[in-house]
């Protein structure tokens, strides 16, 4: 089977992949558009990590994306501005310093972020 960004996959499919196989799959989607991508291997990690979140049914997730492509985006292009929420989280969890040991697995901030994730929010991020 395909991974199709534009539609997304089955959740009971996806989530019985093993993380590689998600991986993998997402690679070889992002190869076959052509688009020459920095990082593609991040970058398709932290699609794997959207995609899991969304089969999974994060009710913040899920309707941060229906925002989204209800306001102009189409999937794959929401999937970004999500996981562009979720890298900068990554981001600031480590050069925070947190306490990995008590770090909750999705701090609220995240889910607050996603919240407010507009189009124009994700497009002026650049």
């Amino acid at each position: 089977m395909k991974y199709d960004p534009l539609t997304g996959p089955d959740s009971e499919w996806w989530l019985g992949l093993e993380e590689q196989e998600k991986l993998a799959l997402i690679l070889e989607q992002h190869e076959l558009s052509g688009v020459e991508i920095p990082g593609i291997r991040l970058h398709a990690a932290i699609h794997t990590v959207v995609e899991n979140q969304l089969a999974m049914g994060i009710p913040d997730v899920q309707e941060t994306l229906d925002r989204l492509v209800a306001d102009g985006l189409d999937r794959h292009e929401a999937l970004h501005a999500i996981g562009r929420v979720l890298a900068d989280l990554i981001y600031d969890t480590i050069h925070q310093h947190w306490d990995w040991k008590n770090l909750d697995p999705m701090p609220e901030g995240y889910f607050r972020e996603l919240r407010e994730l507009t189009v124009e929010k994700w497009r002026e991020m650049g």
